[in-house]
């Protein structure tokens, strides 16, 4: 026999042992009728309160909380004035409309016809008292089971492991419905790991292997049971399917199983047996809503814990990659500091050499070739740094320097690549050569970073404007400001404010295989907060951009940095 969780269901009431005395109000204008009723249910155990007007039926049902009240219609108005948990039984005439109006305010039960016989009388309150009754302990019930599995979906939000999660579930059922087992079973999904976990009253074997339905058997109850939002109650496993109903899906040798599927979206993705295997069960409805809402909190756990423990191995792995790329550097910063190694010696040898000196032409070429191999040098470095972390943790040598000097250092060491490419640099002259407080060597890194930029994203024929000054702020701070302005491919707006991220390269020098680490302006920007200034960059796509790098000429603001 089969009842899906939509049907209804019955509750039995236990009866207690010890009879409850019982006290009833009877309220009635007539004395005679009064006198009658108050006599018939005295003589079936009730101890009675009388009253015979509205304002005597509120004092007595401010001052007692009886089993029930009998009051005639035209003291039923009274009621709803005085709160009262007491089942309301009216003594109405059916040939008076009025009355018949007067018996429907709120907080009635039930209705009897006036003058009621003694034994129908005491009859009907008695009905309406244990019904009442039983519904109390019926929503008292609920909410204990409420509070219960309350406590299991708060046990289920509360961790990210699946098998605690099914664990918690397995074990909150069992307790709370007093089963004899319950097993939770996930399905081969992408959504949710595949676990198992089970419960079993204290003394009992665990179930064998082939007691649950099979793995295809279990996802189409649970696809069937999800596509109508039910649950499956089976009792016995004798009983076989109509015509119309759903394939058996029971736990071998149980006297009542109860499926609950799993699931999210338009499909399942598990399924929980419920077995009591030695007596059958009723499910109300309120039990079965409590159980299909701690299952759906259970599903939306296990598939936030399997995203996390995805997005968990996801940043395994993009850990073990950066460890990877860390050590790929450190390799080639070893094997290019090796070559680099011998060409500046051999320059050395010679520049000094005094057997074959070389003319002045080729010594300056030569100072030229030797610092930048040390330029190149120190970028290798630099890249094996940010690799590990950043420039924080570099040591910073500061001492005066001439900005001016520096730039015009900068230019002529980078004039012949762009000779190769057909810009032109110009440095502007300065009137007064600001001096600052900085560290030199990481300062002409700063700048041959930014030019070699604007050669390289400038097409043949463009301009390359290199121009310094200092100036004062409004709030009465002295700046320095060195300004490198191109007519190359420019920036688009939407990618401006990432040009400072480490390895990030514009989507135009990606397309126009333009060569580059997208390192630079990283490192640049990096140097210049050390000092305490800022870096800015401004540019038009297709018309050229322009990078402004002010540097403070007081010497406690760079200190302090």
């Amino acid at each position: 026999m089969y009842s899906t969780g939509r049907e209804g269901s019955t509750v039995t009431a236990v009866p207690s042992d010890v009879p409850l005395p019982r006290t009833a109000v009877v309220a009635d204008p007539d004395a005679g009728r009064l006198a009658t009723n108050a006599q018939a249910l005295r003589d079936a155990g009730y101890s009675v309160f009388e009253a015979t007007n509205a304002e005597g039926l509120a004092a007595v049902l401010r001052a007692t909380e009886p089993s029930v009240v009998v009051a005639d219609a035209v003291l039923s108005t009274a009621l709803p004035n005085v709160p009262s948990a007491a089942p309301v039984l009216v003594m109405v005439d059916l040939d008076d409309p009025q009355e018949i109006a007067a018996a429907n305010p709120p907080g009635i039960h039930d209705c009897i016809t006036k003058p009621p016989a003694p034994r129908e009388l005491v009859h009907r309150a008695s009905v309406l008292i244990e019904q009442v009754s039983r519904r109390r302990a019926s929503r008292e019930d609920a909410e204990g089971l409420r509070g219960q599995l309350r406590e299991v979906s708060a046990a289920v939000r509360a961790t990210n492991d699946p098998q605690e999660i099914a664990t918690h579930v397995v074990n909150g059922f069992g307790r709370t419905f007093r089963a004899d087992h319950v097993v939770l079973a996930t399905f081969e999904d992408h959504r949710v790991p595949v676990i198992t976990a089970a419960w079993r009253r204290p003394g009992l074997a665990e179930l064998p292997h082939d007691a649950l339905p099979g793995e295809d058997e279990a996802r189409a109850a649970a696809d069937a049971l999800w596509a109508g939002t039910e649950t499956l109650s089976a009792e016995g496993n004798d009983a076989g399917p109509g015509p119309d109903e759903k394939p058996v899906a029971a736990v071998a040798g149980a006297a009542s199983t109860l499926a609950v599927p799993i699931g999210e979206g338009n499909s399942s993705l598990g399924i929980i047996w419920i077995a009591m295997m030695d007596r059958p069960r009723t499910w109300s409805s309120a039990e079965l809503g409590l159980i299909q809402h701690v299952a759906g909190n259970a599903a939306y756990g296990l598939i936030q814990s399997h995203l996390i423990s995805s997005q968990q191995q996801v940043v395994k792995q993009l850990r073990e990659l950066d460890k990877a790329k860390t050590d790929f550097l450190a390799t080639v910063n070893h094997e290019l500091r090796t070559p680099l190694t011998s060409i500046m010696a051999y320059l050395d040898m010679i520049q000094e050499s005094t057997e074959h000196p070389v003319s002045r032409e080729v010594h300056q070429m030569l100072d030229i070739v030797v610092r930048n191999t040390e330029r190149l040098r120190t970028l290798i470095e630099d890249m094996l740094s940010v690799s590990r972390g950043g420039l924080d943790s570099m040591e910073m040598h500061l001492a005066p320097v001439r900005l001016g000097q520096t730039l015009d250092l900068v230019a002529a060491a980078l004039r012949p690549l762009a000779t190769l490419q057909n810009v032109t640099i110009d440095v502007d002259p300065v009137p007064e050569d600001p001096e600052i407080l900085a560290d030199e060597v990481q300062l002409q890194q700063v700048f041959t970073n930014l030019v070699s930029n604007a050669i390289k994203f400038t097409p043949k024929g463009g301009r390359i404007e290199v121009g310094s000054e200092a100036h004062a702020a409004e709030d009465g701070s002295k700046w320095a400001t060195v300004r490198i302005a191109d007519t190359g491919i420019g920036i688009s707006s939407d990618e401006i404010n990432h040009v400072f991220t480490r390895f990030y390269r514009a989507s135009n020098a990606m397309n126009g295989a333009i060569p580059g680490t997208g390192l630079g302006l990283a490192i640049s920007k990096d140097i210049v907060d050390r000092h305490g200034g800022r870096i800015d960059v401004h540019s038009t796509l297709g018309a050229g951009t322009t990078v402004t790098v002010s540097l403070p000429l007081g010497t406690d603001r760079v200190q302090a940095n």
